[in-house]
């Protein structure tokens, strides 16, 4: 489990309206729990009430400090205290120190040495296991993450160390440079390359896999979601696309089919 993306959490200025927006584009069954001093909005897909993705509103904190619309991902750990420290003492920094979640597990916000933000998590559910989770591939759930680094090949190293990711196919992708794959073990995580100029900072992005791009592309419109780039079909025969949600936060598709 260390070293694989776990939860994928979406910061939104308007939960209902994500919700439905979700709901309806991938087929997740929400579930709602209060939290202390706020409401968290739980994904599942059939099957897997435990879920595959959460929700919570864009505190005014939050808006002030301008932090947008957005989705993160959470990378599980064999021991949240251990690999922020770790971080920080590579170059990284800790966003948020360690933390428990009661019935749910540990976590910590963490940025790698060029800025990209993401979660780090130990899961320990209140009746002592890590959870059931859906099949790799399965509809709905992240198919796919990848960082737009500001040099991934400075930052590799950084990540390979933390997590025990290996190398798997490079992809020429001209001008743009080279796009590395990743694995852990047989597992396939995902990529990374160096953003374009234009880019403000480095980030990590999301693939949420849908039956067939173009009905997914339709149902992101008709929702009053917006089209960014795509569809392309990318190396294996999987097509993808960028899109905005309603709301403004950023996410991507991924299908076998057209």
């Amino acid at each position: 489990m260390h070293g694989t993306f776990i939860w994928h959490e979406l910061m939104t200025p308007d939960p209902a309206q994500a919700k439905a927006f979700y709901g309806s584009l991938l087929g997740w069954e929400p579930t709602d729990m209060q939290m202390e001093g706020f409401t968290y909005t739980s994904f599942a897909v059939p099957g897997f009430p435990f879920g595959v993705a959460g929700m919570m509103a864009l505190t005014e904190d939050m808006k002030g400090q301008g932090i947008p619309p957005n989705w993160s991902g959470y990378i599980g750990v064999d021991d949240v205290d251990q690999t922020a420290a770790d971080y920080a003492a590579n170059g990284g920094t800790i966003c948020r120190p360690a933390e428990d979640i009661p019935g749910v597990g540990r976590f910590a916000v963490v940025a790698d040495p060029q800025g990209a933000v993401l979660c780090i998590m130990t899961p320990k559910m209140e009746d002592g296991s890590e959870g059931s989770w859906p099949t790799p591939g399965s509809t709905g759930t992240v198919g796919w993450n990848e960082l737009m680094a500001a040099d991934w090949e400075k930052v590799w190293d950084f990540y390979t160390a933390r997590f025990g990711w290996e190398k798997d196919m490079a992809v020429d992708m001209d001008a743009m440079g080279t796009y590395q794959t990743f694995k852990l073990g047989d597992r396939g995580i995902g990529g990374m390359m160096t953003k374009r100029p234009e880019m403000p900072m480095p980030y990590w992005g999301f693939y949420f896999i849908v039956p067939a791009i173009d009905a997914a592309i339709d149902k992101v419109k008709s929702l009053g979601g917006e089209l960014l780039m795509g569809p392309h079909q990318v190396p294996g025969g999987s097509w993808i696309a960028a899109c905005r949600d309603p709301q403004g936060a950023y996410f991507n598709l991924t299908s076998a089919g057209k």
